[in-house]
């Protein structure tokens, strides 16, 4: 339909998940201290604001990590240019300050062994209602169920077009994430846009993203789990590996340490069309020492059969401790692969393993084939990589270089993160980036 409406806003923000709603509550505060009537307007394409909050971490929101921001940097980005891209948003808005403004809001949280923090509540219903009431207090006008179709910037204004009416601006944020779960409304809107301003653009790639394999192992095996090994992918010309648990599915594998390395393993399978996976069950070991282990066993335990041990032995065990047996154990379901993928039989004794069998069995325990990778699908990632060139993106006030006035955050720019909140405090840290300096540029200081 025709619109006529037209609606002013100084500030207007697109996208209502985390980097949205911190760029809306920031630009609103920071005009207010600097005496500015500031009108923010958010649209949001859901009926609802921060849909990817609510189902993250499983519904219990795993809002942010613990340490230091260079911490955060290092163990949840491993790639430099992302690093040095995110630093001064991440000392901009930190996790401490993040849990400080839920703190006040009535959402406390707490930090798990592995650093992970999630809100006591363990419900990520009381995180999106503190950012709803903090919208609120702001005096954020709020525009649900509202799909922008254009934007256009006609000298120092921007007039955006949605389905119901038209919205100008002196000052425009995107934060409408990237292309993955697109059933929370993720589904490249702001990568369009931002490539019509002139913007280059990332092809998107799957992150944090179950593998699929050509041959999956059979459906009994979905939800089995290989404990802390050191999950695999080579190319033959290049390997790549993530420690972490793997977990069995119906159509290949998941878990922690496949989700850190779907990103590369995307990367590799468009590089060459054959990516093979494995597992190490013992990647603190050398070949050699393990060697030495199974040579043990075999002098001591003779009459035991290999199918026996297989069934008790450790599984990532740590260094110096090739026995203990405090991580786990190699699951009892899988023996009966690694004995058929080895050549042994069922029945065979250490006394009755030639050294041809044994080193066999070695090779497979440090290598045991997961199969053929057949898809990373970017939809079911948690995330995806890709999107607006980090070059073309001020690090500092997430301006773009490209068209002033304009501001980029979030998953919509070109960084992944590993598993474990980082992501989340990514968008919240550059979101308040952009609505701050958004603010900043709208309402500048009176000297």
């Amino acid at each position: 339909m025709d619109n006529n409406t037209s609606l002013q806003s100084s500030i207007l923000v697109i996208g209502g998940g985390a980097a949205g709603i911190l760029a809306a509550i920031t630009a609103s505060r920071r005009a207010g201290k600097q005496g500015g009537r500031c009108a923010v307007t958010l649209l949001e394409r859901n009926t609802q604001i921060g849909a990817k909050i609510s189902i993250s971490g499983g519904g219990k929101c795993n809002i942010t990590h613990s340490g230091a921001p260079d911490e955060l940097l290092e163990k949840g980005f491993l790639r430099k240019n992302e690093q040095r891209f995110l630093r001064s948003a991440l000392y901009n808005f930190s996790n401490t300050d993040l849990l400080d403004l839920l703190q006040h809001q009535g959402v406390p949280a707490e930090e798990r062994p592995d650093g992970k923090v999630f809100p006591v509540s363990g419900s990520s219903l009381s995180v999106v209602r503190a950012f709803g009431q903090l919208l609120k207090e702001s005096s954020i006008q709020i525009h649900f169920s509202c799909r922008v179709n254009s934007i256009r910037k006609q000298g120092n204004v921007f007039h955006v077009r949605t389905d119901e009416e038209t919205f100008t601006a002196n000052t425009v944020i995107i934060a409408t994430g990237g292309v993955s779960y697109s059933r929370t409304g993720t589904t490249g809107d702001g990568i369009s846009i931002a490539r019509k301003f002139g913007h280059t653009i990332i092809d998107p790639a799957p992150a944090l993203a179950p593998v699929y394999t050509v041959k999956p192992f059979p459906a009994e095996l979905s939800g089995l789990s290989f404990r802390n090994v050191s999950f695999i992918a080579s190319s033959g010309k290049r390997t790549l590996s993530r420690r972490g648990d793997v977990l069995f599915t119906h159509r290949g594998f998941s878990g922690p340490a496949v989700l850190s390395l779907s990103r590369d393993i995307a990367e590799l399978s468009t590089e060459t069309k054959e990516v093979f996976l494995f597992a190490d069950f013992f990647p603190e070991q050398t070949s050699a020492e393990l060697e030495k282990f199974l040579l043990e066993q075999a002098k001591k335990n003779g009459s035991q059969t290999v199918r026996k041990f297989l069934q008790t032995s450790p599984i990532a065990p740590p260094a110096g401790s090739i026995s203990s047996v405090t991580a786990g154990t190699i699951p009892t379901a899988i023996v009966p692969y690694i004995m058929r993928n080895a050549g042994l039989d069922s029945d065979v004794s250490w006394a009755g393993l030639s050294r041809e069998k044994r080193q066999s069995l070695l090779g497979l325990l440090k290598r045991f084939p997961l199969g053929k990778v057949r898809d990373v699908p970017l939809d079911q990632g948690e995330i995806s990589a890709g999107g607006v060139s980090l070059s073309e993106v001020n690090p500092k006030t997430m301006q773009s270089r490209i068209v002033p006035g304009l501001f980029l955050c979030g998953e919509l720019l070109d960084y992944a993160g590993e598993i474990g909140g980082f992501n989340l405090q990514a968008a919240f840290s550059t979101g308040w980036t952009a609505g701050h300096n958004a603010a900043k540029l709208t309402y500048p200081a009176q000297e």
